[in-house]
């Protein structure tokens, strides 16, 4: 697999990491742990060497997973994770008050098994905590060698500059995808000023860009896709019509819609490297393999082209949660 590196920073990665949330947390009913750690290893040895993980995503049991699965290996793979939640729980609230900060990196250490956290994102801004105490916090942990590159997550783009001009940002992590494509407007351009990494999370739309779901798939009672509005059986319907447009492109192309998804991200900036998530292996592989999947400015175009003649239905969080976005 290629590798990128993040904006101007030494963080080199592959070209596509793993998003381990959905192995413990957002999409039902966890993953088996076994089976979730042949998943990770099967990663690795195709290539991955960039994992993404969080103290919230259990909370702590993604983080103890993704410890255990990499300790073979983990002198060859990158590992990001997060802080910024009260005591991990989102519910609970946001908590980036520096004596959190450096807990929660303490705690993530033994959890995950390593001596230094290779990318260190706060997971949501935290408007009670000024941005410059949390990158000066970040600040001291890379300092302290506990800790190598400072990330943040569905950041603003004044506050990404202030936190900047204290602790370089390394990444951001943000939505980023055919069916969202908000980053074009400020931050792609930000992050292409400052030299930043870009790392997408869902790339593939929750899942509904592969094509799997439509409107009568039915979710877990625990998937957190029952809250999206973007979910409705109304706006999946809705916006069926974009992934036909994707699936006539991908048959063109002789391969998945989630292939031309994922092929169309890294085509965008080289220093993009999407992070899709999965529990199963068939769809594991098929990730991977769009990393070689080649797109010409024609078909570049196409896409463009096709996707903007649909307009995607429904928000892509509830209302409570949109509130952290963005800040």
């Amino acid at each position: 697999m290629q590798k990128r590196k993040l904006g101007k920073s030494n963080l080199e990665v592959s070209a596509i990491g793993l998003g381990c949330m959905g192995l413990s947390f957002g999409y039902g009913p966890a993953t088996e742990k076994q089976q979730a750690i042949t998943l990770i290893r099967t990663a690795f040895e195709r290539g991955v060497t960039f994992f993404d993980t969080a103290e919230a995503y259990g909370p702590f049991t993604n983080e103890e997973l993704l410890g255990e699965a990499v300790a073979p290996f983990r002198q060859q793979v990158a590992i990001a994770t997060k802080f910024g939640f009260e005591g991990g729980r989102p519910n609970v609230g946001l908590n980036s008050r520096p004596e959190n900060i450096k807990a929660v990196a303490e705690a993530a250490l033994q959890r995950l098994r390593t001596g230094v956290i290779d990318l260190f994102y706060q997971h949501r801004v935290d408007p009670a905590v000024p941005i410059e105490d949390v990158a000066g916090t970040v600040k001291q942990l890379i300092q302290e060698g506990k800790v190598r590159h400072f990330g943040m997550s569905e950041a603003g783009a004044q506050t990404i500059r202030r936190a900047h001009a204290v602790q370089p940002v390394t990444a951001l992590q943000s939505e980023y995808s055919l069916w969202w494509r908000e980053p074009e407007q400020e931050i792609l351009p930000l992050l292409e000023e400052l030299g930043i990494g870009f790392v997408p999370f869902s790339p593939l739309g929750k899942g509904f860009l592969t094509g799997a779901i439509n409107e009568n798939t039915t979710f877990d009672s625990s998937d957190f896709r029952n809250i999206v509005p973007r979910f409705t059986p109304e706006a999946r319907k809705a916006n069926q019509a974009l992934v036909d447009l994707l699936g006539e492109i991908a048959t063109r192309k002789q391969v998945t819609s989630a292939q031309i998804a994922l092929a169309w991200l890294l085509a965008q900036k080289p220093w993009i490297a999407p992070i899709p998530g999965t529990t199963k292996l068939p769809r594991l592989e098929e990730n991977i393999r769009a990393a070689g999947v080649e797109l010409s400015s024609e078909d570049l175009r196409d896409i463009h082209s096709a996707v903007s003649k649909v307009t995607v239905q429904g928000e892509r969080y509830p209302a409570r949660l949109q509130q952290r976005v963005g800040r």
